[in-house]
């Protein structure tokens, strides 16, 4: 691998014009950098809207959009679901919990909607994006007890929501992928099964971890990772809030893995597979050459349709009926 030890490594243009456009955004937006967590929230979203209006295509037609309300860890939270026009019956189904360092992000980001939309649509399968609480306000494990009582709801609105029971997954991009592979964790504990686990750009352990996550912190603006870590933790025992560290990894639903080459938290994520691997869960690990932490959002760059593609080709093979996981290795 190469890249400069601790500046930018050799990006693809699109990429670059990303983090510059970033940049130069959020000079602009007030609140970017407010200590008021309300405020800050809202200036990220500003910013992640500019961002998809320029970079992430929209999905094709055939996708259906539907607003519900499910069960949360204390009371109703909204949701979305995705469901391809042509799909009748009930539809495997993955409930998705977005990214945003686990103190900001909403389904109503434009790149949420776009990506979900577009996965739906390529993949056949239902995606249903939960609003789950944050910190600081909803630390750890508000989020995961948000996730784990929607999966609760939604066994039980299986007919309603068109969801086929035995074909119910979870995941996640960033940190609602920690939040989706913490749940499982939970899952599995309370013997309730699930089909499978996407894990997108997963920040596997809430500490820093591996080489890339020094070497690759500027590329993904990402300097603040420990604190955003901190904030979420909020003094949990790390092996209750951070997967890695989990006592425990088998028996977990197979999962999909997949990594940024220049990401920080890439060492950690591939130290994860290699633990499902280790006690005996089915592991498909993807590595995105090319890609820092938030570019698999820039589809208008072909490195992201082919993330995309990737992601796609593995949840409809990963959820079609009597469909075996395969283990590829980086």
């Amino acid at each position: 691998m190469t890249g400069s030890e601790h500046g930018i490594p050799p990006l693809a243009a699109p990429v670059r014009e990303w983090i510059r456009r970033a940049e130069e955004l959020s000079a602009a937006i007030p609140g970017i950098d407010s200590d008021d967590p309300a405020a800050r929230r809202l200036a990220a979203w500003e910013l992640s809207d500019l961002l998809a209006l320029e970079f992430t295509e929209p999905a094709g037609d055939g996708v259906r959009v539907d607003e519900t309300v499910v069960a949360g860890g204390d009371g109703l939270l909204r949701a979305r679901r995705f469901r391809p026009e042509s799909a009748s019956g009930l539809l495997p189904t993955v409930l998705w919990l977005h990214g945003g360092g686990w103190v900001g992000g909403t389904i109503d980001e434009i790149v949420n909607e776009r990506l979900c939309a577009d996965r739906a649509l390529r993949s056949g399968v239902q995606l249903i994006s939960l609003e789950y609480r944050l910190a600081p306000e909803h630390p750890f494990p508000a989020a995961v007890e948000d996730a784990v009582a929607a999966l609760a709801d939604l066994r039980l609105r299986t007919d309603e929501l068109g969801i086929a029971p035995s074909r119910l997954g979870i995941g996640g991009n960033s940190a609602g992928a920690t939040i989706a592979a913490s749940t499982a964790l939970c899952e599995r504990d309370a013997g309730r099964a699930l089909h499978h686990q996407t894990l997108e750009v997963l920040p596997a352990t809430l500490r820093p971890t591996g080489g890339s996550f020094t070497r690759y912190r500027r590329a993904s603006g990402m300097e603040g990772a420990e604190v955003l870590a901190d904030v979420y933790r909020a003094g949990a025992p790390l092996a209750e809030a951070s997967p890695l560290e989990a006592a425990d990894h088998r028996d977990l639903p197979p999962a999909l893995i997949l990594v940024a080459e220049f990401d920080p938290l890439r060492d950690g994520a591939v130290a994860y597979a290699e633990a499902l691997r280790a006690a005996g869960v089915p592991v498909t690990l993807r590595v995105g050459e090319g890609h820092v932490h938030g570019s698999p959002g820039v589809t208008r760059w072909q490195g992201a349709r082919d993330w995309r593609d990737a992601l796609t080709a593995e949840l409809a093979a990963a959820y079609a009926p009597l469909s075996v996981s395969t283990t590829a290795r980086p």
